[in-house]
């Protein structure tokens, strides 16, 4: 099977790729919502860069296929879209992702992350999880939050679709700053996914 072309006026659910390295709650946080909203897509293959990542237990529980790649270098992330296109899928969204991709052309404007910070503020290679957030605090910033953006060849790079601000308190530590952003982006995914599959937004070349 090969990729189908995505149409926002099609009937058909797009289908969705989710890669991730870890725990998967975004992965499940995102089958929720795409179930309540009645968004047309479903996730119909989960990519794990590590055969211990805990979100592949999630995958299973939802009944959704999985597989591993471990992609340790960008070049061989050609092995990850033959697969995609193998399974059918028109998206790939990023849920704690944490290997760099090379994305083949054909792929280009169709791969989206989400990144717990306000970019392009605490991006780049290095740059996640908690890492994010005590770099938030380290810096003394009043907001963070959480931003969706199109996927390119380069870390946290690609054009910003939507993002979430959530105030940065007095008292914060890098466990409730990093709770608070993560309800933020059980908000957000799903909305830049329903304004990308409506073609609302689209991806542009920088």
């Amino acid at each position: 099977m090969t990729r189908k072309e995505a149409n926002p006026m099609s009937a058909e659910p797009a289908s969705i790729g989710f890669l991730l390295s870890g725990g998967g709650r975004s992965l499940e946080n995102l089958h929720q919502a795409i179930e309540q909203r009645s968004i047309a897509a479903s996730i119909d293959l989960v990519i794990a860069s590590r055969p211990k990542a805990s979100g592949l237990e999630r995958a299973t529980r939802l009944g959704i296929p999985h597989q591993v790649h471990r992609c340790k270098e960008p070049q061989s992330a050609h092995q990850i879209f033959e697969s995609l296109d193998a399974a059918g899928c028109q998206w790939v969204l990023l849920g704690g992702w944490l290997r760099k991709l090379e994305i083949p052309a054909r792929w280009l404007g169709k791969v989206l992350n989400i990144h717990p910070s306000l970019l392009p503020l605490h991006g780049g290679k290095g740059c996640y999880g908690d890492h994010v957030h005590q770099r938030v605090l380290d810096a003394g910033e009043s907001f963070s939050g959480c931003s969706v953006h199109f996927v390119d060849d380069h870390y946290d790079h690609g054009p910003v679709i939507l993002q979430q601000r959530v105030p940065v308190l007095a008292e914060d530590t890098i466990e409730n700053l990093a709770q608070r952003v993560f309800e933020a982006e059980k908000i957000a995914y799903p909305q830049a996914l329903e304004m990308v599959l409506s073609g609302e937004v689209k991806f542009e070349r920088r």
